[in-house]
């Protein structure tokens, strides 16, 4: 392998889980000023002693970046087809995410392949905070 994973590289059921990051009050603040939501900034903790809430949109970045964290060479990906997206729990400042990622499906084409993932933003406590599905369009092995 090439240090470049082809559509061909990967098995439907195959599953691998990213490294876990904490998420801080610099990263809802970076995120307020890159989004232009500044309302990230007064999002509460909803019950006394309870830490404030971040934006969900912030799991999903967390998340993507993440998945480039993982120690393993990557599918070429050409084409993000269907992002699908369920937000199950709150996720807090001080909560530490990491992604479980398993293919369940895929499906050949002639240029490339069609991967279909689950992935589960797990918390510190191993609870599902949110779930997704991709589909993602990837490369084929080049013709030699």
């Amino acid at each position: 392998m090439d240090g470049i994973r082809y559509f061909e590289d990967v098995e439907v059921g195959e599953e691998i889980e990213t490294p876990a990051r904490t998420v801080t009050e610099a990263d809802v603040r970076t995120f307020a000023a890159i989004s232009g939501d500044h309302e990230a900034l007064n999002q509460p903790g909803g019950e006394p002693g309870l830490s404030s809430t971040i934006p969900e949109l912030l799991v999903v970045a967390i998340t993507s970046g993440l998945g480039f964290r993982i120690p393993a060479p990557q599918p070429q990906v050409l084409a993000f087809m269907v992002l699908d997206w369920r937000y199950v729990a709150p996720v807090r400042i001080g909560d530490t995410l990491r992604c479980r990622i398993r293919t369940t499906a895929k499906r050949a084409l002639r240029d490339g392949g069609v991967l279909v993932e689950k992935r589960e933003m797990i918390n510190q406590r191993g609870e599902v905070v949110q779930e997704a599905e991709y589909k993602l369009m990837v490369a084929r092995r080049p013709r030699e």
